[in-house]
């Protein structure tokens, strides 16, 4: 057992919390080793002023962590999974999955209890293309403005009344306390959240066997195969977590149930569909759910975006 671990994470409050989330499970486990983290600010912290959608590449939030992770200085990361690109620089591999928290989106508001309640023409924020199509093709009426920084940040937009309602992950808002301000979670009917949403990934260098056999504790067995299935079906289409894709899978009586949507961006046009098979098929179940879906006009629409 190694005698020192180090977390690379970012250094937002939520990053913060789930890195030493971790820490302290990992030091529950190995009282006698040190664990400490590496602070680390990467692309997506850097640039605030411009839409993640208009930032371009993979990785926004895991690329200097991972560099770091191939470079030795760190031997283990900490990322919200739905951050995660499908495909992870040679070398690295996700040593493990949590168990997921709630996967929803969180309707976020001071005055109002629902996205129904919203008056014709509110304005609403968000960062996620993904969140903006769903809500068009439920509200067309709404006008929505994009939304950038942490947690905290986003929260002041709303308190000094630049919005009347914004759209954050569940799972971000109850780890850091804060699920007072959920007004309503939106249903998967309106909102089917992103890949990975609410599970966080460890990240680890494929040939450091002593780490990856200290993290196997940590790995959730149906939370690592359902993410799997979704993850499959983004890799398929080739979409970043900035691509109006939905997909949310289950463990339903020893089977996996996949949904997923693809939207265009004024949520005009809106292609659901799902899937069910073995557990141990999830990977095949995300491919086979993710063709289905561009045979039958996804692949059109996704041509308009990407």
């Amino acid at each position: 057992m190694k005698k020192k671990l180090t977390i690379g994470t970012r250094q937002s409050a939520l990053a913060l919390w789930q890195a030493e989330h971790i820490a302290a499970l990992l030091q529950e486990k190995y009282p006698e080793c040190e664990i400490a983290l590496k602070r680390v600010l990467t692309k997506g912290d850097k640039i605030l002023d411009v839409s993640l959608s208009k930032i371009g590449g993979k990785g926004l939030f895991t690329k200097e962590i991972e560099q770091d992770l191939l470079a030795g200085e760190v031997d283990l990361a900490v990322h919200s999974l739905k951050d995660m690109p499908t495909e992870l620089p040679e070398g690295l591999i996700l040593a493990c999955i949590t168990k997921r928290e709630h996967e929803g989106d969180a309707f976020v508001s001071n005055n109002y209890k629902s996205l129904a309640e919203l008056p014709l023409g509110a304005t609403v924020g968000t960062s996620s293309l993904r969140r903006k199509a769903q809500l068009l093709a439920a509200r067309p009426d709404l006008q929505i403005v994009d939304l950038r920084g942490n947690v905290q940040t986003r929260l002041a937009r709303l308190d000094e009344g630049k919005m009347q309602a914004i759209i954050l992950a569940v799972a971000g808002l109850r780890r850091l306390g804060l699920g007072d301000r959920i007004q309503e979670i939106l249903p998967h009917a309106i909102c089917l959240p992103a890949v990975g949403q609410g599970a966080l990934a460890i990240e680890a260098r494929a040939n450091d066997s002593e780490v990856l056999q200290m993290l196997e504790f940590l790995n959730d067995p149906d939370t690592q195969a359902v993410t799997k299935a979704e993850r499959a079906y983004l890799r398929l289409l080739e979409g970043g977590c900035q691509v109006p894709i939905g997909v949310y899978a289950e463990v339903c009586e020893q089977q996996i149930l996949l949904r997923a949507v693809i939207a265009s961006l004024d949520g005009q046009r809106v292609l659901k569909d799902c899937i069910q098979g073995a557990i141990d098929e999830a990977e095949q179940l995300g491919i086979k759910l993710g063709e289905q879906m561009l045979a039958a006009g996804g692949r059109e629409i996704l041509a308009e975006i990407m």
